[in-house]
């Protein structure tokens, strides 16, 4: 036992490093159909009219095969183990990948995002829930941010793929980059907590434990709308920014690809400064806080300063969104930390793809409503301000976990 201890005291160990690559692959995979959208689906023929709604359609198949590929891969990381997750979901999303290369029709477009999301739903959580049950609690919070930082850049890398190569190449070398880390992930080894648990006699993986009493269910709940803002920003704001500009008079033309790179490599970076500032702080809540602060300052910016602005405006704008919303790796290690291990990687895999899955359910519909009670820019910021008092609440409401210890089961 001791040995394996020293091997995993560090946050640079293998583990975190393997958790990292997959999530780098696992972003670039997830935001790839974003970037390449409109070339895509014109070299398909499609009119313009059909590359938006067609292209809108995609999104919600591929965030479709993310909320129930969730719920699969989370209830196999508890019940198989963590690393059974890792290599599964990553061999269905690498070869899901490869063949979109070959796709010639929208449907086929979508059925296939629709299995790539299903394979990337698995990869956060499990990776999220390998580390932090592997790292020291003094280092947890600096690991886990550490996976996302690194991971994050994924949305850098697809960006300059798109630059230099046809986007089938783009996801050849998705693929290829997935099945390079299968080879990288056979020397990781399972966590000890879960060889533990093997040994005993609970129920696991049990996705309905997280409904079973009013108070763990709550806590399920506030875990998941914690992390709102992120992809209100990400899937609306920023994915939707040439749209918003045409509206507030910008006259270039903003390139929603380049919006994304640079909310990207700034969530990247705020990913790795909140590991570091919740472990200065103590508490996972009050980074929270000055990161939701942040996103804040620049959602009024983003509905004020701009009117007959300047396209480089709205990328720093869009940087400055994205660092505040760079709470994302602390946010699916709080939903680690709040449950015991037996269920741990079930919530720490279906909360994050959730909160993906609430822009299909809830975001995009909220903002279609108020759009079209008001206008569009005015159904922006209505929207923001909802989905800012949701998150503030259920921030209030959730439990501190700085300092918890991970060992221990649900009844």
């Amino acid at each position: 036992m001791h040995h394996t201890q020293n091997k995993q005291a560090s946050i640079f160990s293998i583990a975190v490093i393997v958790a990292a690559l997959g999530y780098f692959v696992d972003i670039y995979d997830l935001l790839l159909f974003s970037i390449t959208r409109i070339d895509s689906l014109v070299s398909l023929g499609l009119t313009e009219a059909q590359v938006l709604s067609e292209g809108e359609s995609i999104i919600m198949w591929q965030m479709g095969g993310l909320l129930i590929g969730g719920i699969i891969w989370g209830i196999m990381g508890d019940k198989k183990g963590r690393l059974s997750v890792l290599f599964g979901s990553i061999i269905l999303y690498s070869l899901a990948n490869i063949a979109n290369g070959f796709v010639q029709t929208a449907d086929q477009f979508k059925i296939i995002r629709f299995i790539a999301g299903i394979g990337l739903a698995g990869e956060l959580g499990a990776g999220i829930t390998l580390v932090s049950e592997l790292t020291p609690k003094n280092k947890r919070g600096i690991a886990t941010s550490l996976v996302a930082g690194i991971g994050l850049t994924g949305a850098v890398v697809a960006f300059i793929m798109k630059q230099y190569f046809d986007w089938r190449t783009c996801y050849f070398i998705g693929g290829g980059l997935g099945l390079i880390l299968l080879v990288l992930r056979i020397s990781v080894f399972e966590s000890g907590m879960f060889h533990e648990l093997k040994k005993m006699n609970v129920q696991r993986g049990n996705f309905f434990m997280l409904f079973k009493t009013r108070e763990r269910f709550t806590k399920y709940l506030c875990s998941i709308l914690i992390g709102l803002p992120t992809w209100f920003v990400i899937g609306v704001l920023v994915t939707f920014s040439s749209e918003f500009g045409k509206q507030m008079g910008i006259k270039e033309k903003i390139d929603p690809g380049k919006a994304i790179m640079y909310a990207y490599a700034a969530i990247a970076i705020g990913d790795v400064l909140i590991g570091f500032i919740s472990q200065w702080f103590k508490s996972r809540k009050k980074a929270l806080y000055l990161f939701y602060s942040i996103t804040i300052i620049f959602m009024v910016l983003f509905f004020t300063v701009q009117w007959n602005g300047t396209a480089a405006n709205m990328y720093w704008i869009c940087a400055g969104l994205g660092f505040g919303t760079g709470f994302w790796a602390i946010f699916v290690t709080m939903g680690a930390e709040q449950f015991g291990t037996n269920i741990r990687a079930t919530a720490a895999t279906t909360i994050p793809n959730m909160v993906r899955g609430m822009l299909t359910v809830m975001i995009i519909p909220l903002f279609k409503l108020f759009r079209g009670m008001t206008d569009y820019v005015t159904g922006g910021w209505i929207t923001a301000i909802v989905i800012m008092a949701i998150t503030i609440i259920a921030a209030l409401l959730i439990k501190e976990t700085f300092h918890k210890d991970l060992n221990y089961i649900e009844e």
